[in-house]
């Protein structure tokens, strides 16, 4: 399975161009979307999920092109689950599944089947005959998640799917997909680095309808080897310097004053206690979505 994307733009009535030109290929197995809020990553989606029309641009799923006359094809080996999902509040957790099950085309007593194994999987099965609208936001995203899985799609699209968990579902969310990706394609689209870097080996950075990078996670990781620093500096006044000054990932209080995590080309200035550090793939992430603006 693999989506291939060419020259693809969309712009929206009001001028705001959401993807620009991107061309981008999605291979088999997880496959993470990275970038912050406002990146492109939904409006991408929209297009992937047949849900929006491209201003221009080719989209191919295994070959098939995207058009209005192979939508159907396309739709039948897709499943989705959006950034916000209200999935029919008055029905009970096992009704809305069969019933979206249904809409999928799958054969009730595999449905049921199906909805069993998932319902375990994501610790929801003492919830089955609770209503929708009972369930808590962390409980409805592992509901959308099992209705997008249902028809067993080849390509699976998740849009920020551990939102609302907690570590310990996040966790099983991101095993349950790994799992299902085998012989398939997930895009799994997200602004939590540490999600990809659970689930993933290859992954691109949005950022403002364009692709900052496209490729394995070990080479984004050596983009930065070499330029993370952990520096440490007595007070607030000192450590502001620092923050003005170079690109900070992470600052963190401790006794013996302030840490920073600064990535930077070359060694910080004006600090002697600075040390370089293993990079981590959330360094890189903020590396490469800003070095057109970090002062070396």
């Amino acid at each position: 399975m693999s989506i291939k994307i060419r020259n693809l733009t969309v712009t929206f009535k009001n001028g705001v161009t959401a993807v620009n030109h991107a061309d981008l290929e999605i291979p088999s197995g997880v496959f993470g979307l990275l970038g912050e809020n406002g990146a492109g990553k939904t409006t991408l989606m929209r297009v992937l999920t047949t849900a929006l029309k491209p201003t221009a641009g080719e989209v191919t799923l295994n070959g098939i092109p995207y058009s209005e006359s192979n939508y159907n094809r396309i739709r039948s080996r897709i499943g989705y689950l959006p950034q916000e999902i209200d999935l029919y509040p008055n029905l009970t957790v096992q009704e809305c599944l069969e019933y979206m099950g249904e809409l999928s085309g799958v054969e009730i007593r595999e449905c049921r089947r199906r909805i069993g194994e998932y319902l375990e999987r994501t610790s929801l099965t003492e919830h089955r005959r609770k209503k929708m609208r009972q369930l808590s936001g962390g409980m409805k995203r592992r509901v959308g998640l099992i209705q997008a899985l249902l028809n067993e799609p080849e390509f699976l699209i998740v849009d920020e799917p551990t939102t609302g968990l907690d570590p310990e579902e996040r966790i099983r969310i991101r095993n349950l997909l790994v799992e299902f990706s085998e012989n398939r394609t997930v895009l799994f689209s997200t602004h939590v680095v540490e999600d990809l870097a659970a689930t993933c080996s290859r992954l691109a950075v949005m950022k403002k309808g364009n692709f900052l990078y496209s490729g394995s996670a070990r080479e984004l990781l050596g983009m930065v080897r070499g330029k993370v620093w952990d520096c440490c500096v007595s007070d607030e006044e000192a450590a502001g310097r620092l923050e003005r000054a170079y690109l900070v990932s992470a600052k963190q209080y401790a006794d013996s004053g302030v840490r920073l995590r600064i990535i930077s080309e070359k060694k910080p200035q004006n600090t002697s206690a600075c040390m370089p550090c293993e990079a981590t793939l959330e360094d890189a992430y903020i590396y490469v979505s800003n070095r057109n603006a970090q002062t070396e």
